[in-house]
């Protein structure tokens, strides 16, 4: 669909579902800042932590794994106050204007490095409290952004291709974020090469001004279209008063959820486990200087992001499902050659990491495209639209995801014996013990998660014709109710 044609769906009835380019720009724009701080925080944080802050493996693991179990503690609560909210903006916008800007402070305060005593241990010990307490509160304004954003999809549109569409804008601006911000932390490490410190402190005070901006963006050009479809469909803007507890015993009886819940769960814990352990793959396994690690991250993302419309595409005329097989057999392949790349073949890992892009890009494109359509089928359940509390729920199992893998990630390396890099030694020479934890972190890990993802797939039961029909009852019902 080129740009033409989707203008003029812009002049179209609203009945016929179909979103204007400026519409999907401006939605797109929503996921750019959160995506920026994201990208960030998965490729840098870590290696930041342990190389440049001071703290052990051990402890800058348990700092994010507290702050991503307190974070995902309370995405089912604003999920479910997201639903509830009254407001003449709507139930998600009050959520992203009042949050952006504290949410961009505390990505900034990150990568500060403070100093607390001469004594050793409780310099380590004041670290550690003091990332695990900025972790919490970024991580919690990152949810009260990012939630109410995420749950925007099904009130924009009830179209089944339209929803895929929007997606492929969503992350194009995902992956051009997480894009952008590797291209920030290569330039500035190029400028700033002998100081670690002062790198992650421009990265972070540029980042964070840049992931405050997109939100506002969204919300002012996506408002209106939401406004539009609250009327022409009351029942999306309608406030939830269901108890939560009696919410999620209801959403884990809805099967294809659990299928999607555990599709994404796979995809993002071999995307998020991958992301973490490319720094010290690339720099101990490999032996590449440090600017090495953004080039092969943009190889990724760059591969991602120019593959979702491609997918999008591919997804219209042969279903999802089909789009989700394809690129995480490409992704196997990427995920199992680079456990076996030795470190004279820097050509080949680069070829793999691009391999790798294509299925990435349909770890962001599906899961995220099949969420709505599951939506509906609670709604026809329940007669009540709960994007919320599902969304939440998914974005709950992204940070456990992310929290686990880099707690065990960095506990697994401290335990094998991890060599800080020093101001003499930029790049030590690992013991083989943590060699192995690398590899395997970046190999047959990652590629047993996917191949459990390929397996949810294949028995996901919901197909563009069975959404089909749920939309036709849903119909049904509204106009049953309107006579």
């Amino acid at each position: 669909m080129n740009d033409s044609d989707e203008n003029a769906y812009s002049q179209e009835p609203a009945e016929t579902e179909k979103l204007d380019v400026s519409t999907k720009l401006a939605f797109g724009a929503g996921d750019l800042g959160t995506a920026i701080a994201a990208m960030i925080g998965i490729s840098y944080l870590s290696p930041f932590l342990t190389d440049v802050a001071g703290l052990s493996p051990n402890l800058a693991g348990q700092t994010q794994l507290v702050g991503k179990v307190w974070d995902a503690v309370n995405d089912p609560m604003v999920g479910v106050l997201s639903d509830r909210t009254q407001s003449k903006q709507g139930r998600r916008y009050p959520w992203m204007i009042w949050g952006a800007v504290p949410f961009g402070i505390f990505f900034f305060l990150q990568w500060i490095v403070p100093h607390f005593s001469n004594n050793e241990n409780v310099n380590q010990w004041g670290l550690f409290w003091y990332y695990t307490a900025i972790s919490i509160l970024f991580n919690a304004f990152f949810t009260i952004v990012n939630l109410p954003y995420t749950a925007l999809t099904a009130e924009l549109t009830q179209d089944y291709d339209e929803r895929t569409s929007l997606n492929s804008y969503r992350f194009s601006f995902s992956i051009g974020g997480s894009i952008l911000a590797l291209i920030i932390g290569l330039v500035i490490s190029l400028l700033v090469p002998s100081d670690r410190r002062q790198q992650y402190l421009l990265l972070g005070a540029i980042c964070a001004i840049l992931s405050v901006l997109p939100v506002y963006w969204c919300v002012w050009g996506t408002k209106k279209r939401a406004q539009a479809v609250a009327k022409l469909h009351p029942e999306t803007d309608h406030t939830v008063s269901m108890p939560i507890l009696q919410q999620l015993k209801i959403a884990f009886t809805n099967r294809p959820f659990l299928f999607v819940v555990g599709i994404y769960l796979c995809s993002w814990l071999a995307v998020q486990l991958t992301a973490g352990i490319i720094p010290y793959y690339v720099t101990s396994w490999m032996r590449l200087p440090q600017w090495h690690i953004s080039l092969v991250l943009l190889a990724v993302q760059g591969t991602a992001m120019a593959m979702l419309f491609v997918w999008s595409a591919v997804s219209r005329r042969y279903g999802k499902k089909a789009v989700y097989f394809m690129g995480m057999s490409l992704w196997l392949i990427a995920q199992v050659g680079l456990f076996f790349v030795q470190p004279s073949q820097v050509a080949l890992m680069y070829v793999l990491a691009v391999l790798a892009g294509f299925g990435v890009s349909t770890a962001y494109l599906v899961p995220w495209s099949m969420l709505p359509d599951v939506i509906e089928l609670d709604e026809l359940n329940t007669g009540q639209r709960r994007e919320g509390i599902f969304y939440s729920f998914i974005v709950f199992v992204q940070k456990i995801c992310l929290g686990i893998a880099v707690n065990i990630v960095l506990q697994q390396l401290g335990t094998a014996g991890y060599i800080k890099p020093t101001t003499e030694i930029a790049i030590p020479i690992q013991p083989n013990s943590v060699l192995d934890v690398i590899r395997f972190s970046i190999g047959p890990i990652p590629a047993i998660a996917l191949i459990c993802g390929l397996v949810l797939a294949y028995f996901y039961p919901l197909t563009r014709e069975k959404h089909a029909e749920i939309l036709l009852k849903l119909k049904e019902r509204k106009q049953g109710l309107g006579n």
